[in-house]
């Protein structure tokens, strides 16, 4: 068996290599962990129930820092740099058990998964929804319909609104099909907070799961750093095709760089 010049063998130099490299690795895998949990995270947008802001296989980054990190495995939260707002569209955590949906505080003995939606109503006030408008405290959200059309990619085509809730403006879509359902009057409880999609005849949101405590909320989204029309498996994409085709005919480019936020004021 073949020596080193030093006269040790390859293979005790090669382990001799990965420990003196182990901290180095180690330290890294540490900042990054701490970056996830408190500063930003990714989220992969699964659903059409956020068309037409975001679209199926749009990546955004969440800031943690917004509205303060979790400390892991603990109740305990850090002060965030602001609230919540009306129209954020911010990523959450809601459990699961098979079809059915829950807030989190409500089963703590199921898992949970992230789900983004807008934030439509905020502690102690009174939300409902009137022919598909958005009532709070008993004042109407602004809507205008644009004339425009937006077509999901089986086929159906919505007509697209912009909404104005408080200071955010953004865009909803209606689906003429299908008649507005009413909301009765529900109060906000405190510490907690509404959601609703915005492809509003295609969103499972509030209406149905009901609130989401304030410590249940990641963050709000805002750099999308990602986005390709693509819902093939993971496993797929260890085939090298997957990705020329992915990447050549597939990325939406021009949504790379872009970011999550309300539209700019008319005029």
């Amino acid at each position: 068996m073949k020596r080193g010049d030093d006269g040790r063998e390859p293979a005790e130099e090669a382990g001799r290599g990965f420990l003196e490299e182990l901290p180095t690795l180690l330290i890294a895998v540490g900042v990054a962990l701490a970056i996830r949990t408190f500063v930003f995270q990714s989220f992969y947008v699964p659903s059409d129930s956020m068309f037409p802001t975001l679209l199926i296989g749009d990546h955004v980054f969440v800031s943690k820092l917004a509205y303060g990190p979790r400390l892991p495995f603990t109740e305990l939260q850090l002060p965030g740099y602001r609230e919540p707002r009306r129209g954020d569209v911010a990523v959450f955590q809601l459990a699961r058990e098979g079809g059915r949906i829950f807030p989190p505080d409500r089963r703590r003995d199921l898992p949970t998964e992230a789900f983004i939606k807008r934030l439509v109503a905020l502690p102690g006030e009174t939300v409902e929804l009137r022919q598909g408008v958005v009532v709070i405290d008993g004042v109407a959200a602004e809507q205008m319909r644009t004339g425009e059309h937006f077509t999901d990619p089986s086929g159906r085509v919505f007509d697209v609104i912009e909404e104005e809730l408080g200071e955010c403006r953004h865009r909803i879509l209606d689906d003429p099909r299908i008649p507005q359902v009413d909301l009765p009057p529900r109060r906000i409880e405190p510490d907690r907070y509404f959601f609703l999609g915005d492809n509003r005849d295609n969103s499972y949101d509030s209406r149905a799961w009901g609130t989401v405590a304030r410590r249940e909320i990641d963050g709000p989204a805002g750099l999308m750093y990602w986005s390709w029309d693509w819902t093939g498996s993971w496993l797929s994409l260890l085939n090298p095709l997957t990705w020329i085709e992915n990447l050549t005919g597939k990325t939406r480019w021009d949504r790379l760089g872009g970011m999550v936020r309300c539209l700019p004021p008319e005029g």
